[in-house]
């Protein structure tokens, strides 16, 4: 009650201040995703923020599919309509939306110096920076600790030893009596997650990133061919066949229920899977992800949200404030701790309360750091084009609707027809 009477009194002393200045407060809309605790932290966060500004905010959640997030956002801009101020952004989106997006340098004061130089690169289009870093994130295995530990075996270093591993213990697990039980979950729906987890499997092979740095198509290999035919035996394997509509959550639901070894997610997962009433508590450990073979290496796609400011805004000067807020070393920091969400800062990562919290930060830096990059910068206004045609290939092939060679082959012509007159 106390709480509540104090803050009623702040805002009723801002509201007295604003309107004494002659000032006037307003209402901000801000998107905000929905997986996991993305909305709960949004609108603790936004209200911290309206607490201190005096401005009211709105959140509205997104489809938790980027894709059709990515949808809806483009009819909004196409539209040019000024219902959402804030957007949050995924990190392969600035190039694609920086003609609807504010530059925010005059509102920084150049707090985007503190945070990772490659994500305000990223950023940064024509010399303007039209989103600031909000959350960084690269994808992670999960696996239960005390499940490896039970039948003798070690946290797999390739593909083909998670492949072995899993088949050998949800067999055991399933001889146990849970019939429910399955060896590996992931994202296999056709959407941008897709690309996601292929990008990972393809790269950890050293099949190279679909088309590299100079533009030029690379991934009609021999190794992407191998990356994709190992994962097509997992689909009712050490995989369910309804795997291939998961997304992120459809995937958390599995594995925090008990009923998977591994799992591939992105860092939030880590302090849902801690929560007091799961079941998984205490028994789960993070590690980076497979490399594809011996001479193969560990890759996560690089991932992440930004937030952005329309240009078609009526409150551009109070959304900046607000992006600038959320963004922090603060609020990052409380984020970090509450939801698992990776900062984009990196002092934070050698703060000893963060640390605390998610041990794994430390651990798996370098991963965070060096994550694989989705071929956005090289594809610029086409790359959705190109993960649509990428995931939809790799979906094809997981499906048993076409073999790796032959669907590499058909992606690699029509990328190039993307691609002929340069991206």
């Amino acid at each position: 009650m106390f709480r509540s009477n104090g803050f009623q009194w702040i805002l009723g002393g801002l509201a007295v201040s604003m309107l004494a200045g002659g000032l006037q407060a307003k209402t901000i809309t801000i998107s905000c995703g929905a997986v996991g605790a993305e909305k709960q932290l949004c609108e603790e966060g936004t209200r911290a923020w309206s607490e201190k500004s005096g401005h009211e905010v709105k959140v509205v959640s997104t489809p938790n599919s980027a894709t059709e997030r990515l949808s809806l956002y483009q009819q909004l801009f196409a539209a040019r309509s000024g219902d959402v101020d804030v957007f949050q952004i995924d990190v392969v989106w600035p190039g694609m939306l920086a003609s609807h997006l504010v530059d925010l340098t005059e509102y920084t004061d150049g707090a985007e110096s503190a945070h990772f130089e490659a994500l305000v690169k990223n950023n940064t289009v024509d010399g303007s920076l039209v989103a600031m870093p909000w959350f960084t994130d690269a994808g992670v295995l999960y696996y239960r600790k005390d499940l490896l530990e039970k039948y003798d075996m070690e946290v797999p270093e390739t593909w083909q030893q998670l492949t072995d591993t899993a088949t050998t213990v949800m067999a055991e697990e399933r001889e146990a009596g849970n019939d429910r039980f399955w060896g590996y979950v992931w994202q296999g729906r056709a959407y941008e997650g897709l690309t996601c987890n292929a990008l990972e499997w393809v790269a950890s092979f050293n099949g190279g990133t679909i088309v590299d740095a100079n533009g030029d198509v690379t991934i009609n290999n021999e190794q992407a061919a191998e990356a994709l035919s190992l994962a097509s035996t997992w689909i009712d394997g050490i995989s369910p066949r309804s795997v291939l509509n998961y997304t992120e959550e459809e995937a958390r639901g599995v594995f925090q229920s008990g009923n998977a070894l591994f799992m591939r997610n992105w860092p939030y997962a880590w302090s849902l899977a801690q929560n007091e009433d799961s079941p998984v508590r205490n028994k789960v450990g993070v590690s980076a992800l497979p490399r594809g073979g011996d001479d193969g290496r560990h890759a996560g796609t690089l991932g992440g949200w930004q937030l952005a400011v329309s240009k078609y805004s009526d409150n551009v000067d109070e959304a900046a404030d607000l992006v600038r807020f959320l963004t922090s070393y603060e609020e990052q920091k409380r984020r970090a701790i509450e939801g698992s969400y990776n900062p984009t800062i990196p002092d934070l990562y050698r703060d000893e309360e963060v640390l605390s919290a998610v041990p794994f930060f430390g651990e798996l830096f370098e991963t965070f750091k060096n994550g694989v990059p989705r071929p956005s910068s090289a594809t610029g206004d086409q790359y959705n084009r190109v993960s649509n045609a990428f995931f939809n290939a790799a979906h094809e092939v997981l499906a048993g609707k076409a073999e790796p060679e032959q669907a590499l082959s058909e992606l690699d012509a029509q990328l190039k027809r993307l691609g002929r007159r340069g991206w």
